[in-house]
């Protein structure tokens, strides 16, 4: 790749192009998915747009939201190599993945918990030594299970549709994943009640961000103030922004939230607002 490509920076590129070119998932509903018509969507699709009309205000020309589908462990080496210029999908903060990337404030939460099939005895740390633990390499999951229970033999899957199918046809005991992830396949599948999502509290809570080139500050500021703007509007009930939330995680939406995760989804969100200025209501 041409150096002076590499001396441009991501705001420099958006404002010379036009174009936006963001990483998302496949298969991590409700956040990042492909839909029945083969057309990527979700709340953290929604959340790129967002950005994208902020960034448009900010340069004042229209911008164009180019979306490439990512396995986990592509988003990083993309984003390293400027191949995209962020990703938002189901990604949670890590020091190791921070060495290569910036994050984004948080705009949602989750944890780790394990999909196994109904009337397992599977979910305490000790029940899992020696039960085979499906994970995807490179994300937090794997990190979380492997810090519960380091003799669970964990296995490599390369995407959540073979998780689930890996466990449906006995291949492994139990599949570790994002819990609002589990969820959302759960309310989705033909045949629930042969699964079950243990343990009732997950083993981790993460915070779900964006990822960015490092050293890029005016584009994370951009980024940071599309969320904080976006959350203080949810907070405050603003209709449109509530709509956005609701059309993922409301009573008809994509996964329903339990008002537990609910509660902390907002709670997380509140937190994140309290420690920035308050975004004036013109702006909103």
């Amino acid at each position: 790749m041409p150096n002076a490509a590499l001396a441009e920076t991501v705001m420099q590129k958006i404002a010379r192009t036009g174009v936006l070119t963001a990483g998302t998932s496949k298969d991590a509903l409700p956040f990042a998915y492909t839909d029945n018509q083969g057309k990527l969507t979700g709340y953290s699709v929604d959340m790129l747009n967002v950005i994208k009309q902020q960034l448009e205000k900010q340069l004042g020309k229209r911008i164009q939201l180019k979306l490439v589908g990512l396995t986990p462990a592509q988003r990083i080496p993309k984003i390293v190599n400027r191949e995209v210029d962020i990703v938002c999908d189901a990604s949670s903060f890590t020091w190791e993945r921070d060495k290569k990337v910036d994050f984004s404030v948080s705009y949602g939460v989750t944890g780790t918990q394990l999909l196994v099939k109904a009337g397992s005895d599977i979910g305490s740390p000790e029940s899992l030594i020696g039960k085979r633990i499906g994970v995807l390499a490179q994300t937090t999951n794997e990190l979380a299970i492997k810090q519960v229970q380091p003799q669970a033999k964990l296995v490599y899957l390369k995407t959540r549709a073979e998780g689930y199918t890996a466990l449906e046809e006995g291949k492994i005991d139990a599949f570790a994943s994002d819990s609002i992830l589990l969820e959302g396949w759960l309310q989705k599948a033909k045949n629930p009640d042969n699964f079950a999502i243990a343990p009732d509290r997950p083993f981790s809570r993460e915070g779900i961000a964006c990822m960015v080139p490092e050293d890029n500050s005016k584009f994370l500021d951009a980024v940071n103030y599309s969320l904080v703007k976006f959350m203080q509007g949810f907070v405050n009930g603003d209709s449109k922004y509530v709509a956005i939330f609701d059309r993922w995680f409301g009573p008809q939406g994509a996964v329903f939230l339990n008002r537990d995760l609910r509660d902390l989804t907002v709670e997380t969100m509140q937190l994140v607002i309290e420690f920035r200025e308050e975004i004036p209501k013109r702006e909103l």
